[in-house]
């Protein structure tokens, strides 16, 4: 029975599910391989040029976390995912009219990556918030899957625009869809009121659901005194870098390596895997904890990476895909649950903000490093090696990751 003035459980659960619905329209970031692809063929890009939009895009996701979270922890997230549909709306638009290097740099890189900022920020620290600390993992990982799962609808929905309608077209459409779906889903994001019960249940006996449990609450300040911040951000960036590249060059890829200009299809069988890859890898850790399942995640991403270069048919390009977008996918429901499992729900939206540069920064590494691999070589296979070198790196640390112990001096939290 519900608590005097306690939400129902349908209303719990509409925040993950609109969460979810508003990065369905975000996850379009995920469509780039497409994009790009067009450029190079119908405008004549370089490969490395058709890189900068996205990877800005990337650096502006990251940066853009951080503010985005202090404005969720102070205002809500309603207006923050609100203001993220109306810059997504924009920069799309923006992209299609001008047409030129310059103007999808500023449009989707600068734009539409702040927007992804607000809109990618707002719904996971509000939905956690909703449910008992032991199904952080899952909550986390339906919210993000979203994101992953965008390209299944947005890869055939760009390649039937490009085709249809060109270039200019296929920007300013798909603005217009994204800047509805977001700013109305927006209206139903809001906190838990004071006095809330979270649903959820009594926690398992389960070591991970101990840790999930914790109640210690850092500041920014006070997490970025601690070891843990920076083991977290090295791994996130080192896994996140492996993802990025082929999530950015996959129908490339697809064309060098198998002659296959279908390419979008396998965009698309990598998001259900990206997505199906966060809630697994949530629901998991909620069992196993955080560190274990990402050991068991770099090391099959790392093994993947290694035997890419291999994959020239359509079977073995299916499954590295699989494979990418899993582990991938995994990294984003992860990163988040270990960030409020470490340090606390108080902050949340600001300490994962901060994490999550490091998620900018893989798109600075792997993106850029596979596209300058590509125009001199004509292939992506340096890249694969330096991406699996780096995957291993972020297993050895997840051995030497354990939850911080806050200082009893330092109990009460200082915001920055």
């Amino acid at each position: 029975m519900n608590q005097p003035n306690q939400p129902s459980l349908a209303r719990a659960w509409s925040v993950p599910l609109a969460g979810m619905g508003i990065n369905l329209a975000l996850g379009v970031l995920y469509t780039w391989s497409v994009f790009a692809a067009a450029l190079i063929d119908q405008l004549h890009w370089t490969k490395t040029q058709s890189q900068f939009p996205y990877t800005l895009a990337c650096v502006m996701f990251a940066l853009f976390m951080v503010p985005a979270g202090r404005m969720v922890d102070k205002f809500g997230p309603r207006l923050v995912a609100t203001i993220g549909g109306i810059l997504a709306g924009a920069g799309m638009i923006i992209s299609g009219v001008t047409q030129s290097l310059a103007g999808i740099t500023i449009g989707f890189g600068l734009i539409v990556g702040a927007a992804l900022g607000f809109g990618y920020g707002a719904p996971t620290p509000a939905a956690v918030k909703w449910f008992q600390p032991h199904k952080k993992g899952l909550i986390a990982g339906l919210v993000v899957a979203g994101f992953g799962l965008a390209s299944v609808y947005t890869a055939p929905m760009t390649k039937y625009f490009l085709a249809n309608y060109g270039i200019s077209k296929t920007f300013i459409y798909e603005g217009i869809i994204f800047l509805t779906v977001i700013v109305i889903l927006a209206q139903v994001l809001a906190f838990p009121p004071p006095g809330y019960v979270p649903y959820g249940g009594p926690p398992p006996a389960t070591r991970a659901a101990t840790a999930a449990s914790s109640k210690q609450d850092f500041s920014p300040r006070e997490m970025l005194a601690t070891p843990q911040f920076y083991l977290l951000w090295l791994m996130f960036c080192f896994a996140a870098s492996a993802g990025l590249l082929v999530i950015g060059h996959l129908a490339k890829i697809a064309q060098i390596q198998g002659g296959i200009n279908w390419g979008f299809v396998f965009v698309a069988v990598l998001a259900v895997a990206n997505a199906g890859g966060r809630i697994l890898a949530g629901w998991l850790s909620d069992r196993l904890g955080r560190t274990n399942t990402m050991l068991l995640v770099f090391a099959i991403q790392a093994a993947n990476m290694l035997l890419f270069a291999s994959y020239k048919s359509a079977a073995t390009l299916f499954i590295g895909s699989v494979l990418t977008g899993i582990a991938y996918g995994a990294n984003l429901s992860l990163f988040p649950s270990a960030t409020y499992d470490y340090f606390g729900l108080k902050n949340a939206g600001i300490n994962y903000g901060l994490v999550f540069t490091a998620w900018g920064a893989g798109a600075l590494i792997g993106p850029i490093i596979a596209g300058r691999a590509a125009d001199l070589t004509g292939g992506y296979n340096a890249s694969y090696l330096i991406s699996a070198a780096l995957l291993v790196v972020a297993a050895i640390l997840s051995f030497v990751t354990k939850p911080p112990t806050k200082p009893a001096a330092n109990e009460q939290a200082v915001n920055v």
